[in-house]
């Protein structure tokens, strides 16, 4: 397996494929690089180098006690970057995973990275504060929390439904990829999941986002279940320099999977919109 090992000794796994300019995907809670799959091998038949790690505490990384918190999953995003010595790259963030490319960029800056994209991503923040009253009161978090600690198995057989839009009227769940976000979210190791909720639902990315430098690519579903569009996509739009936003009407959270084909089009617009080496050119 591939494997890096960060500061504090954490094992980090990750997914290298293909060849050419390199697109790094960071996945949403309580999942993995597998979530990433349907655009993982899409756009590296497309030419791409496409690269997943599994989040501390998540998939087939470490599950260490300290560090599920956004400051270090960010400082371990950069250490895979830097470790492969990466340049050009566009960084892709899934819910929990746009937390994360927001804060690697807010806290790293932009010198690896030539594009953002947004999916379904929490920020500037979930949680509703006395500046943030659209966000999600904390009791919303709290049941998270507690529903983990009791029964974690049956609650992600449950998050699953609202997760993927399948318990929307005359909707078809797959129970295949029920299954596998069961097993993803199984993966995790219980302490990363419990601290993972407080990661994503209380870190405020707002000066993080004031920081992006690079043209940017926003894409929320209007009928996201667990990362209200209101309070997020159509916020973090008007902070960001240089980005726009795509709406996907009726879209579900988990839009790459259950709209794979659309997602991955327009991925592929945007990442074609880069030329390989335009960076160091510019430098030069």
């Amino acid at each position: 397996m591939n494997t890096i090992k960060t500061k504090d000794g954490t094992q980090i796994y990750y997914k290298d494929w293909g060849s050419g300019r390199p697109i790094v995907f960071s996945h949403g809670w309580p999942l993995s690089a597998d979530a990433w799959d349907a655009q993982m091998l899409f756009l590296g038949q497309n030419g791409y180098r496409v690269i997943a790690h599994d989040r501390r505490g998540h998939g087939r990384s470490g599950q260490p006690w300290n560090g599920n918190e956004m400051d270090t999953y960010a400082d371990d995003l950069a250490a895979l970057i830097d470790h492969l010595n990466l340049k050009d790259a566009t960084l892709v963030g899934h819910s929990t995973g746009g937390g994360e490319v927001t804060r690697y960029i807010g806290r790293h800056g932009s010198g690896r990275v030539a594009q953002a994209v947004l999916i379904g991503a929490v920020p500037p923040l979930m949680l509703k504060t006395k500046n943030n009253p659209g966000g999600l009161p904390i009791s919303a978090f709290d049941e998270i929390r507690a529903a983990v600690v009791a029964d974690r198995a049956q609650f992600f057989k449950d998050l699953a439904m609202p997760f993927y839009g399948y318990n929307k009227p005359g909707a078809k769940a797959s129970q295949g990829v029920c299954d596998s976000f069961w097993l993803q979210g199984m993966q995790c190791s219980i302490n990363g999941a419990y601290d993972c909720v407080k990661a994503f639902s209380e870190t405020d990315f707002t000066e993080d986002l004031k920081e992006f430098d690079v043209p940017t690519l926003i894409l929320h579903g209007d009928a996201d279940q667990i990362v209200p569009i209101a309070a997020s996509a159509l916020l973090s739009v008007k902070l960001v320099k240089n980005a726009s936003l795509k709406v996907y009407p009726g879209a579900p959270h988990g839009m790459c999977t259950t709209l794979a084909d659309e997602v991955n089009a327009d991925l592929l617009a945007f990442c074609n919109q880069v030329r390989p080496g335009t960076m160091q050119e510019s430098a030069a």
